[in-house]
């Protein structure tokens, strides 16, 4: 796990300053090593940095930038790839040799032999540059889930990346400005992360699955193109039995790879199905090796997910790490956690998941296996049920549909209403969407912005919605995980694991994420992700009977970390209002009237909402970043 940075000037290269500034906003991402290296090619400046994490090979074997054997391609490279080992054998065969155990060598070598044609045979997370001194290109690639970062941007004809937006704002020539669109999204919507536009003006994310080339010659920026597509076509050659088994080896042979390393490493446990499913599946394939867990836990909160934890902690055998906040605590790491992050977020629920990254690093541990992307995969959350009715209602079982909800309704937390609800939400769109959420309340233009101001920058005032590329009857459900997997949704929840990891210097590994499950589950029939009854998970549960105890896998509840928000915001509300009065100078944020608002949710007027929190996160964040 490691750091990059750097990019192309036409004229003058970055001064020793910036690019010092930019290395050292990567140095909790790479405390261990760190490289630059210089060349001038066809007239330009080509810069590439990088700071390492030591994971895998902790020799000097692993420093960066790489050069090829054969002395034509140069890469920088964040991420690991599980199955190095195996590539390695596989180019050995082809006549490669190496110098090293690292699974950048790796990388480096099956760039040399394959091209791109490399990228469908790698499993794990990376974004990487690799620069071709022969056809005079940098090639800029990202991971299929967008598990790790890539920014970039063009400045003055200059074609910057990195792996955090404030390395990136190190090399620019100018003082960075607030996107105000994004920032309209969030403050309103809660949107964020959903497509390649970062909160600062002009720069950018590389999607998920996607790749672009730089072009030294012709000083040009190619057009990105993806270069991994999820299928949703479904497959019927799978009982549900043979289904469960399938996404079994495929799980366990994930967890295999992914504890490959070489410095210690842990868990992070929830309690919940998807993080449960990782340790139990830790100690299944290494029945003698010590597992380390970190959890947060909710005291005294109907969101404490303690007990859960702790059954699996005996289950497995395994050294528990549990940590508590407190909104003190919460008030002391705010700007920290902001820093960290580099844009806003959701909610405090990030916060319980940085201080268990910080629990982990106290502990002596490097490397983390998280649960990140389950639901995603596997229909998880509420069970997706407006696409799920939809699929049914337009396949022509009526019947099953109405069975349906009313199974589906039965489950904590839900009802028939709030099933109906949903597929209205699924079966509209433009306009009519619109109108249904003022309708619900959601107002497009709350009182405390300016919407003269805001219609004036061009900021479109509507819900940002987006919707799955993929129109396949049937399979309304399976094209709302693939949309969730590569554009919508799953990407803050990686980017909050990335950060707060980094920020803590932990390798965070997400084992679900792979393209052979991905691949598997989205081609299954949507009633082995839910079941008729409601379940969600439901053939992934099946999978894991026998190696995660039942108790856990027959919850019917989901928490995760969350934190009790409500309650820790309002008693520090003197604090949280001295925030909300720092004037930012936003022109289009009518800051009086947020206090306004704030007043009357305190004093009870005004029911509390997530609202509070994006206002205490966009402020600070915009005088950390932009004032």
């Amino acid at each position: 796990m490691c750091g990059i940075l750097g990019g192309v000037w036409r004229k003058d290269a970055p001064d020793a300053f910036k690019l010092d500034s930019g290395i050292s906003a990567l140095r909790f991402r790479g405390p261990n090593d760190s490289g630059v290296e210089r060349f001038q090619w066809g007239g330009a400046h080509v810069l590439l940095g990088h700071t390492r994490l030591s994971i895998i090979d902790l020799t000097v074997g692993g420093h960066q930038p790489m050069h090829g054997a054969n002395g034509r391609y140069v890469v920088v490279f964040n991420g690991e790839i599980y199955n190095y080992k195996e590539l390695r054998e596989e180019l050995k065969a082809l006549g490669c040799q190496f110098i090293s155990d690292s699974d950048t060598e790796v990388l480096l070598a099956a760039w040399m032999v394959w091209g791109k044609g490399c990228l469908p045979r790698l499993m794990g997370m990376f974004a990487f540059v690799v620069f071709d001194k022969e056809s005079s290109t940098l090639t800029c690639v990202r991971d299929a889930f967008g598990i790790k970062p890539f920014f970039y941007t063009e400045d003055s004809g200059n074609f910057l990346f990195a792996s955090e937006a404030p390395a990136l704002m190190a090399l620019k020539s100018s003082k960075p400005q607030l996107n105000w669109q994004r920032g309209y999204d969030y403050l309103v919507h809660g949107d964020y992360d959903s497509r390649p536009e970062t909160f600062f003006e002009g720069v950018l994310h590389l999607p998920p699955g996607h790749m672009l080339v730089v072009d030294l010659a012709a000083s040009s920026v190619g057009e990105i193109k993806r270069w991994w597509t999820p299928s949703i076509q479904q497959r019927n050659d799978l009982s549900f039995e043979d289904a469960a088994e399938l996404v079994r080896e495929n799980f366990l042979h994930s967890i295999r790879l992914h504890l490959r390393s070489d410095v210690p490493l842990g868990a992070a446990l929830s309690g919940g199905v998807d993080s449960s499913a990782v340790v139990c599946a830790m100690r299944h394939v290494a029945p003698d090796h010590p597992i380390h867990t970190f959890s947060y836990i909710a005291a005294g909160s109907d969101l404490n997910e303690e007990n859960w934890a702790d059954l699996v902690n005996r289950h497995v055998g395994a050294i528990s790490h549990k940590v508590i906040v407190t909104p003190e605590e919460l008030a002391s790491d705010l700007d920290d956690m902001i820093s960290a992050q580099g844009e806003p977020f959701g909610s405090t629920s990030i916060y319980a998941q940085y201080r268990v990254y910080k629990l982990a690093k106290d502990s002596g541990i490097t490397v983390t296996l998280d649960g990140q992307g389950a639901d995603e995969m596997l229909a998880g959350y509420n069970g997706y049920p407006g696409p799920r009715f939809r699929s049914l209602l337009e396949t022509g079982q009526w019947v099953r549909a109405w069975r349906f909800l009313n199974a589906w309704a039965k489950w904590p937390g839900r009802s028939r209403a709030m099933g109906l609800k949903m597929l209205a939400a699924e079966i509209t769109d433009g306009a009519l969407y619109q109108a249904l959420r003022r309708f619900s309340g959601r107002k497009a233009v709350p009182e405390w912005v300016r919407e003269d101001v805001l219609l004036h920058g061009d900021v479109s005032l509507r819900h940002p919605r987006l919707r799955p590329n993929f129109d396949l009857r049937g399979r309304r459900v399976v094209a709302e995980l693939a949309h969730s997997l590569t554009e919508r949704g799953l990407s803050s929840l990686l980017r909050h694991g990335d950060r707060n990891s980094m920020r803590f210097s932990i390798e965070s590994r997400v084992p679900f994420l792979t393209h052979e499950q991905a691949e598997l589950l989205l081609s299954l029939p949507e009633h082995y992700l839910i079941s008729l009854g409601g379940e969600t998970k439901s053939v992934f549960r099946a999978a894991m009977r026998g190696i995660v105890p039942d108790e856990i896998l027959d919850r019917k509840d989901k928490v995760g970390f969350q934190t009790p928000e409500q309650l820790w915001l309002t008693s520090m509300s003197g604090t949280v209002r001295e925030w909300l009065r720092a004037d930012i100078g936003l022109p289009f944020l009518d800051q009086a009237a947020i206090l306004r608002e704030f007043d009357e949710i305190i004093g009870g007027r005004k029911a509390f909402s997530w609202q509070v929190w994006r206002w205490i996160n966009f402020i600070r964040w915009h005088q950390h970043f932009l004032t």
